[in-house]
């Protein structure tokens, strides 16, 4: 029976299941298109470490993913019958179910010497690659098939994109907030195989609702089919205002990460903000205008400047990330309302996803890929704010290349003024070179009378000074893990990878044997175990983390010492005696393992009579360093008497608690020291510093209990962290 042949109130139950299906399988496609991507990126971190860098990757790979999937549904839609079509994604989807349940290759392996970030998508493409493509071409695909459905509002079926952005957003909360904290990662990812099974019923249900209703309304969408093709300039613009949001989400991501850490909460947060601006953008509401966006969009503008100039201090970054949140939203919403108004008719649909996919690839290609290379600091924020003010000029198809040669030209003078490029030290510091600032940007504003270019020139202005090199520093560089400055101050030379200070060395030591500083200075809980008279015994001593190698101006001539560091370009910082003179004065022939520690000692035998753990102190905890197999894998690795040195200070996690978990169930011994040190100390270059150490041997602990400064581990006989379930914020200094 056909559609026409049916009673009225039949064709009101069809329209009416027809909208609910397919709002209903979008839904659950997007919800798990987004759930499995801090699933599969907390599978892999055992794998290939915890740096921000490499959710920042995974992004990179389910973009550039996207774009075939996208891709894939543009030509299906195109040059195959609504049936084939059906089949064909459903022999997809079945072949999908291979991959399934999600898990990592045993026989993968992490090689340092190879490039991070393309191990990184080699890692994802092999686990997750078919079930994440299939997902990713339901937003455009279904969208078409609804078209031919004769649902309602069959002829705009962009509402549905709200919807498609509503299961993403209620994925990525439910992932840390609900699942994460009380389920294991193997759990997670059979609970995700059942939703893809169910999934694929719907997507069968949906082609069978779009073929009935194809009769029906094939006619009329044949009539209603637009005789305008698309111009290139059109789909370049949705690219270049798809790239700014994408950006600037990855960047904030970067920084928020490096503050708090690389885990599933950390990395969804401004991900959510960036769907739930998808969201609103993309709902019909007639009074939400780019228009009306203006002012709050300036604001908007005007509060990222200031956080993202030297103003906020990093002592803040808690209260910093509540007020990214705002600024990032705002943002994105008038990119993504912008892309609304710019939408093309129903026909161009699949041109105008493809166009948004490849803008928000371009933004993970240029932060994963492009800008560590291209750029000695992480200013990929600043830079796309700047293009956050330029989506100012763009108006209906009327972006020009005159604007790109406006902004160049205007842009020297302040570049020259700030010192980014040529060199006016005659300018000073002071009183003279804001002077001179405010006159550039005084004349800038009257060159240049449109509204939309003196936004772009005073955002411009604020955010060029960020692009310069610390003042005085004598490295300014960037690899995969991070930002590393080496700088003088105060007769220190000081060395910060990030947001954290890694390493302090008088610069009067150069010459002879330095004395350690910072968390290593010799009345430290650190100095204390390498020190003791165990320590001074030891043959073996092997160092996680090496920093500018303070550590090893404690070795003594019969020991042999080996670092472990994930990081190429730490030990190139380390080893050049012009920067740093530790290594070179106390261990120069002690060799560097590069790549990250756990999968190095578990591919090779050691045997250490002291481990020591130092790769907690930075902010962003790398979290497969910290778990029961971890440290299991740590005590493998020790003499029968040998001990573990877990160096935990951190601003922001209390890792003691989790650490005396896993000692309890491992049946290891343990004993915690909390050094303060006084103000006097402090001007000489000391820290305060929190210690743990562990052994199987209960005498070794108890030597250093007998001292008074250090007290039992005692634990809270809760389930420890695993590779499968660990939760961070647990951990967190409320």
């Amino acid at each position: 029976m056909s559609i026409s042949s049916m009673g009225y109130s039949d064709r009101v139950w069809i329209r009416t299941a027809t909208i609910v299906t397919f709002t209903l399988t979008i839904f659950v496609s997007a919800s798990l298109l987004f759930f499995v991507q801090p699933l599969y990126a907390k599978l892999v971190l055992p794998k290939i470490g915890g740096a921000p860098a490499v959710w920042t990757t995974a992004m990179l790979f389910f973009q550039v993913v996207l774009i075939f999937g996208y891709l894939y549904a543009h030509l299906l839609t195109k040059w195959l019958p609504l049936r084939w079509q059906l089949l064909t994604h459903v022999l997809f989807w079945l072949t999908a179910l291979t991959f399934l349940p999600l898990s990592t290759s045993e026989s993968w392996s992490y090689d340092a010497s190879q490039s991070t970030a393309l191990q990184t998508l080699e890692l994802f493409a092999l686990g997750v690659g078919l079930p994440f493509a299939v997902l990713s071409a339901n937003a455009p695909l279904l969208q078409a098939w609804y078209t031919r459905s004769g649902g309602p509002s069959a002829d705009d079926p962009y509402f549905l994109y709200s919807a498609s952005n509503v299961g993403s957003l209620l994925a990525l909360l439910a992932f840390p907030l609900l699942a994460d904290p009380f389920l294991g990662a193997r759990e997670i990812s059979y609970v995700w195989f059942v939703g893809f099974v169910v999934f694929g019923g719907l997507l069968i249900f949906c082609g069978m609702l779009a073929m009935q209703g194809a009769r029906q309304t094939l006619v009329s969408t044949a009539a209603q089919t637009s005789s305008h093709g698309l111009s290139a300039k059109q789909i370049a613009v949705w690219i270049g205002v798809a790239f700014v949001p994408s950006s600037l989400m990855l960047s904030i991501t970067t920084k928020v990460s490096t503050d708090l850490g690389s885990m599933p909460l950390i990395w969804v947060i401004p991900l959510a903000v960036y769907i739930m601006s998808f969201i609103v953008a993309f709902a019909k509401w007639e009074r939400l205008t780019t228009a009306g966006l203006q002012v709050p969009t300036l604001l908007a503008l005007a509060c990222g400047a200031v956080l993202l100039s030297d103003t906020v201090r990093q002592e803040a970054a808690p209260i910093v990330i509540l007020a990214y949140v705002p600024v990032l939203f705002v943002i994105a919403l008038f990119a993504h309302r912008l892309l609304f108004e710019l939408r093309p008719p129903a026909e161009h649909l699949t041109v105008f996803y493809i166009a948004l996919s490849v803008g928000g690839a371009l933004g993970g290609l240029f932060n994963s890929i492009i800008a560590p290379v291209a750029f000695s600091q992480e200013i990929e924020a600043q830079f796309t704010l700047i293009l956050a003010a330029a989506l100012f000029l763009l108006r209906p198809w009327t972006f020009s290349p005159r604007h790109i040669t406006i902004a160049c030209l205007a842009s020297v003078p302040v570049l020259l003024v700030f010192g980014t490029i040529g060199n006016l030290d005659v300018l000073g510091h002071g009183l003279l070179r804001a002077s001179a600032a405010f006159i550039t940007l005084a004349t800038v504003l009257w060159l240049f009378r449109d509204y939309a270019l003196r936004i772009v020139a005073v955002i411009a202005v604020v955010m060029v000074p960020s692009f310069r090199a610390t003042d005085g520093a004598m490295l300014q560089d960037r690899s995969f893990f991070g930002t590393h400055s080496v700088y003088s101050e105060n007769g220190l030379r000081i060395y910060n990878n990030g947001t954290t200070t890694h390493g302090v060395q008088r610069e009067e030591d150069y010459g002879r044997r330095p004395t350690p500083m910072s968390y290593y200075h010799p009345d430290g809980p650190m100095a204390q175990v390498i020190t003791s008279e165990f320590g001074a015994q030891a043959d073996q001593i092997g160092i996680v983390g090496l920093g500018i190698g303070a550590l090893a101006c404690y070795k003594k001539p019969s020991q042999t010492w080996a670092f472990f560091e994930i990081d190429a370009m730490v030990e190139s910082v380390a080893r050049n005696p012009a920067l740093f003179s530790y290594l070179s004065e106390c261990a120069p022939n002690s060799k560097t393992h590069l790549g990250d520690a756990r999968i190095v000692l578990a591919q090779k035998e050691f045997e250490f009579d002291i481990l020591v753990l130092d790769a907690y102190s930075s902010d962003a905890i790398p979290m497969h360093l910290v778990t029961k197999e971890a440290v299991q894998m740590y005590s493998d690795r020790l003499s029968s008497d040998g001990v573990l040195v877990f160096h935990i200070s951190n601003r922001y996690y209390n890792l003691a608690t989790p650490l005396a978990r896993i000692a309890h169930s491992l049946g290891l011994h343990g004993a915690a020291h909390a050094h303060v040190v006084d103000d006097e100390a402090l001007k000489q270059g000391a820290a305060s510093s929190v210690v743990v150490i562990m052994s199987p041997d209960h005498s070794r602990i108890d030597s250093f209990l007998n001292q008074g400064n250090w007290v039992p581990l005692t634990a809270d006989h809760k389930t420890p962290w695993t590779d499968d379930r660990a939760n961070l914020l647990s951990a967190l200094k409320w």
